[in-house]
C-alpha cells in the first residue's frame, strides 16, 4: 500500500467540478444528523447541494456505515487508545466500511479519510496522524471483518422478537438486516418490470441501477414497492368498479395497485406534503385516484366503501433492512401511543365500511402489539367481526398465524434477499357480504 497522501483535497480549477470527495462529505452530514437524532428521509438538506451521481453515493455510504457501524466499532477499538472526536470516528467508520465491506482500496479509503479529516480545521489536523495508523490496520483485517456478527437489534426490539418466535429468529432477522434490501417492483396488469418475477407476483431487481432509467419507468408500467407491502392489496382482492378507500395512502404505492386494479380509489393521508409524491406516481403511471388531505379519524366519504385498506401508521421496524438509521434514533417510548391510534383507526374504518365490506388491516412492524395483539383485541371488540385468511400465490404456510392473519419477516425468502416485516389481516364487516 503506498503511503496516503496527507493533503487538502483540491477542486480542479479548469473543469470547475467538486472535490472528489464530495459524497463522502455528504455521507457524514448524514451519519453526524443520525447521531443528533434525525432520521435519513428528515435530511434533505444535507445532500441538496450534491450532483445527482454524488447524491447517491452518499446514500449508498451513509446506508453502509449504518448498517455495519457496531461491526466497525469492534474492530477500531482494538486499535484506538481513546475515543476521538465524534466527526473524526464518523470517519474512521466510514473509511472501515469502505475498506471491508465495500472493497475500496486501500489507498484510496486512507488518503480519503486523512484529507477529510484535515480538513475539519487544527484538531482535526492533529488527527490525522492517528487516523492514517489505525486506518492501516484496518486494512489488513480483511479476513476478519466476515466473521463478525451482523449488527444487534436494541434490546427493546430483540427482546419481544426472541419472545414471539425464539433466539434462532432473532439471529436470522438480524442477518437479514445486515444484508440490506434489494428493489421490488409492482406492476399494471399485463406488464413486466425488471428483475426477477417473484412468486407473490411483484418482481426484484437484485443490484444497483438508476431507477429512472430502466425499462418501463418512463411508460408507468410498473413502480417501487416491497414484495411484501405489496400483499396487502393482493389480500384485499381489489374488483373493478369497486369504492375503496386508501385510509393511510401517502407515499401511494398501495393507491397504485388499487388504481391499476381498476377500483374507484379514494386515497387520504393526514400530509399534504407527502400526497405530492402520491400524486406525481399517479401522473406518471396514468392511473387514477382521488386524492385528499385529511384526518382519518374524521374524514368522512360521500359512500360507505366497499373495502377499505388501513396501512395505519406503526414502528417501522420491520423496515430496518432498508432504514438502518432506525435503531439508532428510536426507541419503544412511543410504542403505546401507535398502537392506541392503530386500534382507534380500526375502529374508524369498521364504522365508515359498509356492512359486509371487506377491511385490510397492515402494519410494517415486527411487534407483536402493532400486529397479532391488534387484531385480537379489533375482535373482542366488534362481535360478528370475520377473519378471512389469506390463499395467495406464493404464500407459505408457515406465513399464515393460528388467528389467519399473515406475519412476514425479513429473514423469509432469505436465499431471494428478504422481504420487510408485515402483519397483514383481512376482515369482513358482519352484514351482507359482496
Amino acid at each position: 500500500m503506498g503511503k496516503p497522501q496527507t493533503g487538502k483535497p483540491q477542486r480542479n480549477a479548469s473543469s470547475g467540478n467538486p472535490p472528489p470527495d464530495a459524497a463522502r462529505k455528504g455521507a457524514l452530514r448524514l451519519i453526524s444528523g443520525v447521531r443528533e437524532g434525525l432520521s435519513l428521509s428528515d435530511q434533505p438538506a444535507a445532500l441538496a447541494r450534491l450532483a445527482p451521481a454524488d447524491r447517491a453515493r452518499a446514500q449508498r455510504l451513509a446506508l453502509a456505515v449504518l448498517r455495519n457501524i457496531d461491526r466497525a466499532d469492534t474492530l477500531l477499538v482494538q486499535h484506538l487508545s481513546k475515543k476521538p472526536r465524534p466527526e473524526v470516528l464518523d470517519v474512521l467508520r466510514l473509511a472501515t466500511v469502505e475498506l471491508l465491506e465495500m472493497g475500496e482500496a486501500p489507498h484510496g479509503a486512507v488518503n480519503a479519510a486523512v484529507g477529510l479529516v484535515r480538513g475539519m480545521g487544527p484538531k482535526g489536523r492533529a488527527a490525522a496522524g492517528m487516523v492514517n495508523a489505525v486506518l492501516r490496520k484496518i486494512a489488513d483485517q480483511r479476513e476478519v471483518w466476515p466473521t463478525l456478527p451482523p449488527e444487534e437489534m436494541p434490546d427493546w426490539l430483540r427482546d419481544p422478537i426472541a419472545a414471539a418466535w425464539g433466539e434462532d429468529a432473532v439471529l436470522a432477522i438480524e442477518a437479514a438486516h445486515q444484508a440490506g434490501a434489494p428493489v421490488d417492483f409492482s406492476t399494471k396488469p399485463g406488464k413486466d418490470a425488471p428483475g426477477e418475477a417473484l412468486p407473490t407476483g411483484s418482481f426484484r431487481l437484485i443490484g444497483q441501477a438508476q431507477i429512472s432509467a430502466l425499462p418501463g419507468y418512463a411508460e408507468g408500467d410498473w413502480w417501487v414497492q416491497d414484495a411484501a407491502a405489496a400483499l396487502a392489496v393482493r389480500l384485499l382482492d381489489p374488483q373493478p368498479g369497486e369504492a375503496i378507500l386508501d385510509m393511510c395512502a401517502a407515499p401511494g404505492g398501495k393507491t397504485l395497485q388499487l388504481a391499476a386494479a381498476g377500483a374507484r380509489v379514494t386515497a387520504l393521508d393526514v400530509s399534504e406534503a407527502r400526497l405530492v409524491r402520491l400524486r406525481e406516481n399517479l401522473d406518471r403511471c396514468g392511473l387514477q385516484a382521488e386524492v385528499v388531505a385529511g384526518d382519518a379519524l374524521e374524514w368522512t366519504p360521500p359512500e360507505a366503501p366497499d373495502a377499505i385498506l388501513l396501512d395505519a401508521p406503526c414502528s417501522a421496524t420491520g423496515t430496518i433492512r432498508r432504514h438502518p438509521d432506525l435503531p439508532l434514533i428510536r426507541d419503544d417510548s412511543g410504542i403505546e401511543g401507535l398502537a392506541a391510534l392503530q386500534s382507534a383507526l380500526i375502529d374508524r374504518a369498521l364504522a365508515l365500511l359498509k356492512p359486509g365490506g371487506r377491511l385490510v388491516f397492515a402494519t410494517c412492524s415486527l411487534l407483536k402489539a402493532e400486529g397479532e395483539d391488534q387484531l385480537a383485541a379489533a375482535l373482542e371488540r366488534h362481535p360478528g367481526l370475520e377473519i378471512l385468511r389469506p390463499d395467495l400465490p406464493g404464500i407459505a404456510p408457515e406465513w399464515v398465524t393460528d388467528q389467519g392473519g399473515l406475519r412476514l419477516r425479513p429473514d423469509y425468502w432469505a436465499d431471494r434477499g428478504g422481504m420487510d416485516g408485515f402483519f397483514i389481516a383481512r376482515l369482513q364487516k358482519a352484514g351482507a357480504a359482496r
